[in-house]
């Protein structure tokens, strides 16, 4: 018999070529009120073996950009366009039913709640065989012992019983683990992992992090990992792209973009991560207002509203992607952060009282009082 869960299959291609090519996918939706921009032109490129690490709030596009390069986005009143070419293959336009072919062996998603994405009156078993067994030729008996080596292989402890387990007879740690194996499965050649920590508590997350970085290097996969933390993405992804109002808005490098972050909504993003060597009850750091209507949006720069920098020609005229002076940075800013011009726009907008520069110049106050 086959162990299909330790097994890892021929990853055609060397490290260093594009598995997935994604150049200005749209996907917008039709509803009552307007259409939707939920993703509004992104591109990137993703190497074999590679992670990349899709950051922003909620609303920003990270899961609807996940299952649209998935082919997920399967409703009527869906529009997705662009191109998005896995392995050499284009995906936009190809039915579920053609899809089917892709799910599970060549693509896979951990979904970001295991209670809703587990069916909760079927055992986790069934659950974690069926596709085993529509994929590859293998009797009830063999797929049962292959799905006892993955959850063994996800460090769920006693699996011979486990798997007769329903969803609620487990922890939320313990579902979330089922599910990487599911997606694990039939040993797919990309990841997607939305959210995979979402509802569970420090350690379980530190632990499922873990998981899905060894589950990565023993099966040789590339990985998209979708969060709203740039903490959980530091040091686990090759590179960051930081979404804001269904496009990105930075990407670069990880490395390279906690060195010199250049767009004002990803320094919010981690301004807005608790800091241990703060006092406790401290108030944290959050971004003044809210995400844009995705139907309206406002014009210019749809982070403009909210940006301590903001100057006229921002709510008036949208920014580009541009390159910066590192290798692989790109950004979307007309007065990008760290430049004399933010220096000047800052204190401008601080003479003018505006609410998103006090509450930024307030929090910068706060850090320097803590260091003093």
């Amino acid at each position: 018999m086959t162990d299909m869960s330790t097994t890892t299959r021929d990853h055609a291609g060397e490290a260093g070529q594009a598995l997935l090519v994604v150049e200005d996918l749209k996907t917008h939706f039709e509803v009552p009120a307007g259409m939707v921009k939920a993703v509004d032109g992104v591109s990137f490129t993703l190497e074999k073996g590679k992670t990349l690490g899709v950051v922003g709030e909620s609303g920003s596009g990270k899961t609807v950009l996940s299952r649209s390069v998935m082919g997920l986005n399967v409703a009527p009143n869906t529009h997705t366009t662009g191109s998005v070419i896995y392995d050499g293959e284009q995906m936009v336009g190809k039915t579920p039913k053609k899809m089917k072919e892709y799910w599970g062996e060549e693509m896979a998603m951990v979904f970001q709640d295991p209670m809703t994405s587990l069916n909760p009156v079927v055992k986790i078993g069934r659950q974690l065989t069926e596709h085993v067994r529509q994929h590859h030729n293998v009797s009830k008996s063999e797929a049962r012992d292959i799905g006892i080596e993955l959850l063994r292989s996800v460090r769920i402890p006693e699996p011979e019983s486990r798997i007769d387990n329903y969803p609620h007879e487990m922890s939320g740690g313990m579902r979330q683990r089922v599910c990487i194996a599911i997606a694990l499965a039939c040993s797919p050649k990309v990841l997607f992992a939305d959210e995979p920590t979402t509802a569970l508590d420090v350690t379980v997350q530190h632990q499922i992090l873990n998981l899905l970085a060894t589950q990565q290097r023993e099966r040789h996969m590339t990985m998209i990992l979708v969060t709203h933390d740039l903490g959980v993405v530091a040091g686990r992804s090759d590179e960051i792209a930081v979404m804001y109002a269904g496009r990105i808005v930075e990407k670069a490098p990880t490395a390279t973009l906690f060195a010199g972050m250049r767009h004002p909504y990803t320094q919010g993003l981690l301004n807005s991560i608790p800091k241990t060597d703060q006092p406790s009850h401290t108030r944290l750091s959050a971004i003044v207002g809210r995400p844009p209507d995705l139907i309206n949006p406002p014009a210019g720069c749809k982070f403009a509203p909210r940006c301590p920098y903001a100057q006229e020609r921002c709510h008036e005229e949208e920014p580009q992607l541009v390159n910066a002076v590192a290798v692989g940075h790109q950004f979307a800013c007309h007065i990008p952060v760290g430049s004399p011009e933010s220096d000047a726009a800052f204190q401008r907008n601080l003479e003018a009282g505006r609410p998103q520069t006090l509450a930024a110049a307030g929090r910068l106050l706060a850090t320097e009082e803590l260091v003093d």
